[in-house]
C-alpha cells in the first residue's frame, strides 16, 4: 500500500509525542497553518460551487444534512447502552462522530490527487454543512428535557467558530471571485497546500499522543468504537454519495466525511453546552484513534468500496 507522504509527518509527530520529545510547533504558527488549510479548502470549493450550482446540488446538500442528523442518533444508543457511558459523555462522543474532521478531509483530497482520482471539487460545501447538525443533536440528546441553555452563546460558537467561519468565508470568496481572479493567490492557497498540510499533521500527531491516556482508563470499548464506527458510518456515506450521483471519488470523500470525527468545532461547542461531559474521552477516541485509522485504512477502504460499487477501477 502506497502511503501519502503527509501521513509520515503525522506518524513522526505521534512518535515524538509518545517519547515526550521536546518538539512542538509554536501556537501562532499552528494557528497560521490551520487558517491557511481551512481557507484553501474553502476557496477551492467556492470556485467549483459557482460553476456547479444547481437543483441537484441542493438535493445533495439536504441529503448530506440528513446524514449529519442521523449518524449521532444511531451512535448515541450504542455508546449509552453498550458502552455504559454517562448520558452526557455518550451524547458528546456521538456529536463528535456525527460532525467532521477538516484534517481528514484534507488528507483525503491529497490522497485522491496523488493518484489522479477525479472527484467533485465543491465537496468542501459538505464539510461546512456537516459541522453543525450533529452538534445540535448531541446537545439535545445530552440535555434531554432540561432547559436553560444559552442558545445565543452556543450559536455564536457554532457559526462564528474558527473552522466553520473560515470554511464558509472561503466558499463565499471563492464563489464570488472565481478562478481567474484568484489565480494570483495560488502560490499561497494551492501550491503550498501539501506543505501546509504536512506541518499541520505533524502538530496533530503531537496532540494525538497527548490524548491517548483516557483510552487506557476506559477499557476496550472506546477503542473498538473508534475503529468500527467509522467503518460503518463511512460505508453509509459512500453509499449515499453513489446514490446521489457523485463520482466514485466524490462518494469516497463523502464516506470519509461520515467516518471522520470532529476535534475542533465539536469540542468547543460541547464545552459550552454540555460542561458535564468529559472532553478527554471524545478527543482521545476521535483524535487518538479514529484520525490516524482513517488516514491509514479508512480513506483507501472507502475509495475501494466506491469504485467497486460504482463500477470503476481506482
Amino acid at each position: 500500500m502506497i502511503v501519502d507522504p503527509v501521513v509520515y509527518f503525522f506518524g513522526f509527530g505521534l512518535i515524538a509525542g509518545l517519547l515526550r520529545a521536546d518538539l512542538r510547533l509554536p501556537g501562532p504558527i499552528y494557528d497560521a497553518l490551520s487558517f491557511l488549510l481551512l481557507l484553501s479548502i474553502g476557496l477551492k470549493g467556492g470556485v467549483e460551487l459557482a460553476r456547479h450550482g444547481s437543483i441537484d446540488l441542493l438535493l445533495q446538500s439536504v441529503s448530506v444534512i440528513a446524514m449529519g442528523v442521523a449518524l449521532p442518533l444511531l451512535a448515541f444508543p450504542l455508546l449509552l447502552r453498550l458502552g455504559r457511558l454517562r448520558r452526557e459523555d455518550a451524547a458528546s462522543i456521538a456529536a463528535h462522530y456525527g460532525s467532521v474532521s477538516v484534517g481528514t478531509f484534507a488528507v483525503a483530497l491529497s490522497w485522491l490527487a496523488s493518484r489522479d482520482i477525479p472527484h467533485e471539487a465543491y465537496l468542501a460545501l459538505f464539510v461546512v454543512l456537516l459541522e453543525v447538525p450533529a452538534i445540535v443533536v448531541g446537545i439535545l440528546l445530552a440535555r434531554g428535557h432540561r432547559t436553560g441553555l444559552d442558545w445565543r452563546e452556543l450559536g455564536r460558537e457554532l457559526f462564528l467558530g474558527r473552522s466553520v467561519l473560515l470554511l464558509a468565508g472561503g466558499l463565499v470568496i471563492g464563489a464570488a471571485a472565481g478562478a481567474e481572479a484568484l489565480a494570483p493567490l495560488e502560490p499561497v492557497f494551492v501550491d503550498a497546500f501539501k506543505g501546509v498540510l504536512a506541518l499541520f499533521l505533524l502538530e496533530m500527531g503531537l496532540i494525538a499522543a497527548a490524548r491517548l491516556g483516557p483510552l487506557r482508563q476506559h477499557g476496550l470499548f472506546l477503542v473498538a468504537f473508534a475503529v468500527f464506527w467509522p467503518l460503518f458510518a463511512g460505508a453509509i456515506g459512500t453509499l449515499l454519495g453513489l446514490g446521489l450521483g457523485l463520482s466514485p471519488g466524490g462518494a469516497a470523500i463523502l464516506g470519509v466525511l461520515a467516518a471522520s470525527a470532529s476535534y475542533i468545532a465539536a469540542p468547543a461547542a460541547m464545552r459550552i453546552a454540555v460542561p458535564a461531559a468529559n472532553p478527554s474521552l471524545s478527543l482521545a477516541a476521535s483524535l487518538g484513534i479514529t484520525f490516524p485509522f482513517n488516514m491509514l485504512f479508512g480513506i483507501p477502504a472507502f475509495v475501494a468500496l466506491a469504485h467497486f460499487l460504482g463500477g470503476a477501477s481506482p
